[in-house]
């Protein structure tokens, strides 16, 4: 759409393009999470779903936030309940963006919760699933420093691209906390100086009406999904038109398709991006028809 004299086409993988300003409800990130943890156990996404309020409760209670310092063996004391909240939060996500074949890090995370010893307090079974997932270690760090890329990406939804994530009560199995603009705002000044601009997107691409946009203005898009990816509840379900086209798993998680094949990859996965092969030969094929066609002697 940038830069249509350059790219003769793109295949956007797990482009969440519906989730600016208020396209997409702002649940629809933690729906999904919530929904593959309750496909992969119903008993561990009512564990999940049960824990925060007893980590709250814990937490206000003298020396409650100690407790819960050893209790999931943090490498330094935790500071408040959103502390740990948030860090859970973020395993929980992870997992179910990146739930991708052969591991499938929500069945291990959940295998953890569901496989602590019978009769275990709410909070070991937890944490035996943040141990699945992240593996055995001395200690659990909760305030780990982001990567380059991570920054980046943050920076980046701090300025052009804020997407209002949040919850609601009880409409995910997280605890209830709602975008607020204000709010993040003021943490985006705080950590990197800029000033979010939630509108850009949506004026720049014309986001609100992106089908009649995008046939208007685009061509040769593979807006390609996986289903399980909480991002593809702000994808690109349907075809558009003809070189507008929705390709989607109902397996496939967060860029799934565009990460080296392997012998062990799934059939279906293996169909997904021989589709998408399929449809970006056709438009380097049509693209030499036309080269060929433009270079013929014109006749009166």
């Amino acid at each position: 759409m940038k830069y249509p004299h350059i790219a003769l086409g793109a295949l956007a993988s797990s482009a969440p393009i519906l989730y600016f300003d208020n396209i997409t409800p702002q649940n629809g990130y933690y729906s999904i999470v919530s929904k593959d943890f309750k496909e992969a156990s119903k008993s561990c996404y009512r564990s999940i779903k049960k824990s925060w309020s007893i980590i709250d409760k814990i937490a206000s209670s003298k020396n409650g936030l100690s407790y819960l310092s050893r209790k999931f063996k943090t490498c330094s004391q935790l500071r408040d309940a959103s502390e740990l909240k948030d860090y859970l939060d973020e395993h929980y996500s992870v997992a179910a963006q990146y739930n991708q074949p052969p591991i499938y890090p929500v069945t291990t995370l959940c295998g953890g919760i569901d496989g602590a010893p019978k009769g275990s307090h709410i909070l070991d079974q937890i944490h035996a699933g943040i141990v699945a997932f992240a593996g055995k270690r001395p200690c659990y760090n909760t305030n780990t420093t982001p990567s380059e890329t991570g920054l980046g990406w943050r920076w980046q939804t701090c300025s052009e691209m804020v997407m209002p994530i949040g919850r609601g009560k009880n409409d995910t199995m997280f605890f209830s906390e709602p975008f607020n603009l204000d709010e993040f705002i003021k943490e985006c000044k705080k950590k990197y100086g800029v000033s979010p601009r939630p509108h850009w997107i949506t004026t720049y691409y014309g986001g609100h009406d992106i089908k009649l946009i995008l046939h208007k203005f685009a061509s040769n898009i593979i807006f390609s999904n996986g289903l399980r990816d909480p991002y593809s509840s702000a994808g690109v379900l349907k075809d558009i038109s003809p070189n507008l086209q929705a390709v989607y798993t109902r397996n496939g998680s967060h860029c799934l398709d565009i990460l080296n094949a392997k012998p062990s990859d799934p059939e279906w996965l293996t169909m997904q991006r021989n589709t998408e092969v399929k449809i970006i030969e056709g438009w380097i094929a049509q693209y030499y028809a036309d080269d060929l066609k433009s270079q013929l002697p014109h006749q009166n």
